[in-house]
């Protein structure tokens, strides 16, 4: 009977259609099952100390009990669905979110083959404690303590390891009460220092909550607090390792000023594939499938102030050094660019302080702006297999970019600006009717040729201002079957003959995934590249870039 979080919080649309308690999820079968397995293992645990075992025995036997129910639950809601491919029930948190179900499917907890049921849940706790038993390892001491405050000494640590909150991408406390609710219910009489309140304690969660200012001020306010007691429980030679995996500059913006308020320097970091590219949240829009693990040391309290103009040259070195690792690697799109900040932190964190020749201090910001103008640079010299871009104009930069980075995801106009304005594009002029850039509140889509081919404004476009607008205008009259009027155009335009052109339309086609229809398009146009192509043209082209 605990309250669902007010409506509009990150994540959570029941409360919209009448769900307003954590009991609404569940229908009268579904919680007469649930609170009769809870009834029995509180039976259990009872039973067992009144035959002799052990108080801690019982304890331990009735909490792994308890897990068991506990991963029941999120199998056993009213909105769990049907999956038709794999014709089984998936649970309740397909991604980190409670949206709202239409229609949902009950499975029956007693079932001895289905996953989700007692019997599987029981298999899954089973497999992990014979795993865990079986460890050879020193002994581990498991606390609970606020991030702000450890319970330990000073240079306590030989390392400290941290996965830190994601900024405002993850309600956390909010989704764990879905399972606070039951476990308290449980085996809160076993835990009544972790399980006392009615929910979890929501005050020093470490999350960008609120408005926009405030919750940004607030979470760089605690992440501070919680990097300077990792400092601080630090041995002097000792290492942090901090995993973030978030795409907004914003965030990663507020996580480097934190750390170097907190006086630690990154000295090395590796992104590493840790998010499944299928999963619900990478398929809706233009999740990270890398997490970028950062190795900190205590910096030297020696006061080292440097001029950005000297230390460009290096920032340019490591963070190029690095990006040829990714690219071998195969990282790419926003994972990519994510790659390059620990780089150049590594150089710009080695100083207390990093000044303009006027003597203002160069902000996180402007090291983040900076990074991206070299990363796109590079990225864009990579996918078109040419360093020189001077024949490709900047809105086709963009596109070709954006399809690298993003493919056909919608991203958040933060995010946009910050990726468009390095390369000197102005978002606000260009989703104007007939552009390839469509605006969707604060999102921002790139159009492909056949969504512009529907748009009349496009279609009669006489004058062309980017070669992305032409390649599109091709495509849609490709798509069309008049290739007498593509040539016409290719050769009104002069782009018949430019190479630059048909590199651009080869990168496009190979960056797509398989399937994709701007894909197909590209790759039928380019087999028939011949027809399109003015002899005398391509010689004079290939000609001034030295071909």
């Amino acid at each position: 009977d605990e309250p669902l979080p007010p409506k509009e919080t990150l994540g959570f649309r029941v409360q919209r259609y009448g769900m307003l308690k954590w009991g609404d999820l569940f229908n009268s079968r579904q919680k007469l099952a649930l609170i009769t397995f809870m009834e029995k293992v509180r039976e259990a645990h009872k039973r067992m100390l009144d035959e002799g075992l052990s108080e801690e025995h019982a304890k331990a036997v009735a909490s792994y009990l308890a897990l068991i129910i506990s991963r029941l639950t999120d199998f056993e809601t009213n909105l769990c669905k049907w999956h038709p491919q794999w014709e089984f029930i998936p649970n309740t948190f397909a991604r980190q979110a409670l949206p709202m179900s239409w229609d949902y499917s009950e499975l029956n907890p007693f079932s001895r083959i289905l996953t989700g049921t007692f019997e599987s849940m029981h298999r899954q706790v089973l497999r992990v404690l014979d795993n865990t038993s079986n460890v050879n390892s020193m002994y581990a001491a498991v606390t609970q303590s606020s991030a702000t405050f450890l319970p330990y000494p000073n240079n306590y640590f030989d390392a400290v390891t941290t996965d830190p909150p994601y900024y405002d991408n993850v309600p956390y406390s909010y989704l764990s009460d879905f399972f606070y609710v039951w476990l308290k219910r449980i085996i809160g009489n076993l835990y009544p220092e972790l399980l006392a309140t009615p929910l979890t304690p929501k005050s020093e969660e470490i999350v960008a909550y609120g408005s926009k200012e405030e919750g940004k001020r607030r979470f760089e306010e605690l992440i501070v607090k919680a990097f300077k007691e990792i400092h601080r429980v630090l041995k002097p030679e000792g290492i942090a390792v901090i995993v973030f995996a978030y795409k907004s500059t914003e965030a990663w913006e507020t996580i480097i000023n934190s750390l170097l308020k907190s006086g630690l320097v990154l000295t090395a970091s590796w992104p590493i594939h840790t998010e499944m590219k299928e999963r619900l949240r990478a398929m809706e829009s233009a999740a990270l499938a890398s997490s970028v693990y950062m190795v900190c040391r205590k910096r030297s309290e020696e006061e080292k102030v440097a001029y950005f103009n000297e230390i460009k040259e290096a920032i340019d070195q490591r963070v190029k050094e690095k990006l040829r690792q990714f690219w071998e690697q195969g990282i790419s799109g926003a994972d990519f660019f994510m790659s390059a900040i620990g780089p150049a932190v590594e150089v710009f964190g080695q100083y207390s302080r990093v000044e303009k020749l006027s003597g203002e201090e160069v902000s996180v910001k402007e090291l983040l702006e900076y990074v991206r103008k070299v990363v796109s640079e590079y990225a864009l010299e990579r996918v078109l297999k040419r360093a020189d871009l001077g024949g490709v104009d900047a809105e086709t930069r963009f596109y070709l970019l954006w399809r690298w980075t993003f493919g056909n995801a919608k991203v958040h106009f933060d995010d946009v600006i910050k990726l468009s304005r390095p390369m000197g594009v102005e978002l606000t002029e260009l989703w104007d009717s007939g552009s390839f850039i469509k605006k969707e509140k604060e999102f921002i889509r790139v159009l492909g040729p056949t969504e512009r081919a529907k748009d009349p404004s496009f279609m009669r476009k006489s004058k062309f201002t980017s070669m992305i607008d032409v390649l599109h205008y091709a495509l849609a009259l490709w798509e069309k079957g008049d290739k007498n009027k593509v040539k016409q155009v290719l050769d009104d335009t002069g782009y018949s003959g430019n190479e630059a052109f048909w590199q651009v339309a080869q990168a496009i086609s190979e960056i797509l995934p398989e399937g994709d229809k701007e894909k197909q398009l590209l790759q039928g146009f380019l087999y028939g590249k011949e027809t399109y192509i003015r002899k005398d043209r391509l010689q004079k082209s290939l000609e001034d870039f030295g071909g």
